[in-house]
């Protein structure tokens, strides 16, 4: 049986978590990015949509049936969300998103299992809001990782580099869990405030512990 790591990454919207994802995977990790199954379960022609429309009316969806990603981020994360908008969001979309991770971390293991070299699998569950879905995510983690900036720093990157109003970076960064929450599941705390190489280094040393 070929040995497997699971490991949950984590970490504050723009905090570098992203980066030490593309490390790992550049060294050999199966990457599973839960932001991108969150895009792929509210596809066209999949099961989210119409629930979501359901859910929250049809200004949910644009005239093409697509998911209105304005609208929902106003309703959800913004000022203007109702009490309990984002748990029943995350009530129609986690269970659709921990097929696909159950789906990709299988597929993976029997490639692994064929391959038959003696090097273990490394699974990097990739999950923003892991400190919030602990409890009940159906997966158990050899070690959960976080990577943490201050929140003055993360807002400025939100705002250079994606594009948002001071509002919407702030309304994005409150939706999430605290650093402490997370830092409170966390076995690793990766410090993006220092150079980028050391950063690296210390992703590079994680992950030869776990191939030994």
């Amino acid at each position: 049986m070929k040995r497997m790591m699971r490991i949950g990454l984590t970490g504050g919207i723009a905090a570098g978590k992203s980066t030490v994802a593309a490390r790992w995977r550049e060294l050999g990790a199966l990457h599973i990015d839960y932001d991108a199954l969150a895009r792929r379960v509210v596809e066209p022609g999949g099961v989210a949509l119409p629930e979501i429309a359901k859910e929250f009316g049809p200004h949910a969806l644009n005239a093409d049936g697509t998911l209105n990603r304005s609208w929902v981020a106003d309703h959800i994360f913004g000022k203007a969300a109702e009490p309990g908008a984002r748990e029943r969001l995350d009530a129609i979309e986690h269970p659709l998103i921990y097929d696909e991770a159950r789906w990709l971390e299988a597929n993976a293991a029997a490639a692994a299992e064929r391959d038959g070299n003696g090097a273990p699998l490394i699974v990097v569950h990739d999950v923003p809001l892991l400190a919030e879905v602990i409890d009940t995510i159906p997966f158990e983690f050899d070690q959960i990782v976080t990577v943490e900036a201050p929140v003055c720093m993360r807002l400025d990157r939100l705002i250079e580099n994606r594009g948002m109003t001071v509002e919407q970076a702030e309304d994005r960064i409150r939706s999430q869990s605290s650093e402490e929450e997370r830092r409170a599941i966390a076995d690793v705390v990766i410090d993006s405030t220092q150079p980028l190489p050391d950063m690296l280094a210390q992703a590079d040393a994680l992950y030869r512990q776990w191939e030994a």
